[in-house]
């Protein structure tokens, strides 16, 4: 691997040096040395073009007004050059892929820019690394605009995720399943340090470096695990990292979402949804669905995503072991995650029914309507947000709700039940908290594909009004309404696999 302090000097984007140098860039974890990054140089992609950008995003990032009709921009999220301050890293890591080990992995197409504002710019597509095991290190437009759009929308919806900044295009030619034209996604979180960073370097006995990696997690992620640890910090980080993994899925399974490819070099050290593949949020409550096409086992269901976070939470507390020492203190630190995913998971609810607080009625109201949306395949976005209309005055005349079951006398069962669990608090504020919760709008798989391609004939206006929804999901946005219906007939036959 190549030491960052001796590689040769990746030229600069065209332009750079005489524009943009007012951006303080940080290189915290290329600092951490040549056992964790590999310097590497760019591979340009031809004639490289704008499909789409985030304005705000740039502006906390302090980007300068107008980067997105610059140039050295341009070629720099391209990967083409360097703007100044910046440089071009990969990370190494391992990890468990479908329940298996798979050994070293790695950054194979993504490359660290540094750090704008203590956020990492990550890009992605951006040519071949050291980690790319044989592969070309590329993304296509299709899956750059999915991790867009995705990022946007889960970022919308209040969910932890990384972000993305913008995406730029070239029509040089990428075979995947056909031939596909090329695309660069910048990502953008404050880490992306996965539980694979961890396992890789423990499983390799490399204790040293296992232990540098925690500390640099620590000092800059997790400082209370330092002054809450009872004097065993990196017991302190696993609790901390169970907590935030149990919340980030009960986000998850609140608004129906499906990752696909729940691996645990898939898993943010930070609790937040990283690697937008074969994603899905579902039409049809199914607790069953398996949206990735390449999972023939069904391990990453729906339903089985809570459980799968728990067991990569172990393969982390296997890599932290020679760190913690204690296997009895561990076990207590990551079974953390199942009270806190069940309080997680309670609250979300309670809130999607308009309360509060989590409540042993609404818990039963829960039990009682879940089988009920599975069993008639009920929208499951449509359903909460008629919901959510409905409760504002509650009224038998309105069939909006019932209409979407076949057994509509059960559901009017438990419509009553839901007025009388509300009964004295006012309708409208209840359908107002409601409304808060259950978002209008979510990137159904045929969403994507249609910005996909419109996209692909160089028409980026259906992706621009995808952003516009997505960035505010819980607002009407009346101009846009056809984004909150029924998924098409067609939407069922789009298959998304893990090069999606």
């Amino acid at each position: 691997m190549s030491d960052s302090t001796t590689h040769p000097a990746a030229p600069q984007a065209p332009g750079a040096e005489t524009a943009h140098t007012q951006l303080q860039w940080q290189q915290r974890y290329a600092t951490m040395g040549p056992e964790f990054v590999a310097a590497i140089q760019p591979s340009p992609l031809p004639e490289p073009y704008w499909v789409a950008h985030n304005t705000k995003l740039g502006q906390s990032l302090g980007l300068p007004e107008g980067w997105q009709q610059s140039e050295p921009f341009l070629a720099a999220l391209t990967g083409n050059g360097l703007l100044p301050g910046s440089a071009m890293h990969a990370g190494v890591y391992s990890g468990h892929q479908f329940g298996a080990w798979a050994g070293q992995l790695g950054d194979g197409r993504a490359c660290l820019l540094g750090d704008l504002a203590e956020q990492e710019i990550q890009l992605k597509g951006a040519g071949p690394t050291p980690f790319s095991r044989r592969g070309d290190g590329r993304a296509v437009l299709r899956s750059a605009i999915r991790e867009f759009l995705c990022s946007e929308a889960m970022h919308g919806l209040g969910i932890p995720t990384t972000r993305a900044l913008c995406v730029t295009g070239s029509d040089a030619t990428i075979w995947r399943e056909t031939a596909e034209t090329a695309a660069v996604v910048t990502r953008v979180a404050p880490s992306f340090i996965r539980f694979g960073h961890f396992e890789h370097f423990s499983k390799r006995e490399q204790i040293p470096q296992l232990q540098a990696l925690a500390d640099f997690v620590i000092d800059h992620y997790y400082p209370q695990c330092r002054d809450d640890s009872g004097g065993n910090p990196y017991l302190a980080l696993l609790g901390e990292v169970s907590r935030k993994t149990a919340e980030m899925l009960a986000h998850w399974q609140a608004v129906g979402f499906c990752h696909g490819v729940m691996n645990s070099d898939n898993m943010s050290i930070l609790g937040l949804t990283l690697d937008y593949g074969p994603f899905q949020f579902l039409d049809a409550f199914a607790p069953g669905h398996i949206c990735n096409h390449s999972d023939t086992e069904g391990r990453y269901a729906f339903s089985e995503q809570p459980n799968m976070a728990y067991w990569n939470l172990y393969c982390l507390t296997d890599a932290l072991m020679p760190l913690i020492g204690d296997e009895d203190a561990a076990t207590e630190a990551v079974d953390t995650y199942r009270a806190h995913f069940q309080a997680a998971s309670q609250l979300c609810l309670a809130q999607k029914m308009g309360l509060y607080a989590a409540d042993p009625r609404q818990k039963a109201l829960t039990d009682m309507l879940l089988p009920m949306l599975a069993a008639d395949q009920v929208d499951h976005t449509i359903f909460w947000r008629r919901l959510s209309h409905w409760a504002a005055r509650m009224d038998d005349e309105d069939f909006a709700v019932m209409d979407l079951f076949v057994n509509r006398q059960q559901m009017q069962t438990w419509q009553y039940a839901f007025e009388s669990m509300h009964k004295g608090m006012g309708t409208i504020d209840v359908s107002a908290r409601m409304l808060r919760a259950n978002p209008k709008f979510v990137l159904r798989n045929y969403m994507a594909q249609e910005a996909i391609q419109a996209a692909q004939a160089k028409d980026f206006s259906v992706l621009a009004q995808l952003q516009t929804v997505l960035e505010n999901p819980f607002i009407e946005h009346p101009a846009h309404e056809r984004w909150a219906g029924f998924a098409p007939d067609w939407a069922a036959s789009i298959a998304v696999s893990c090069s999606s």
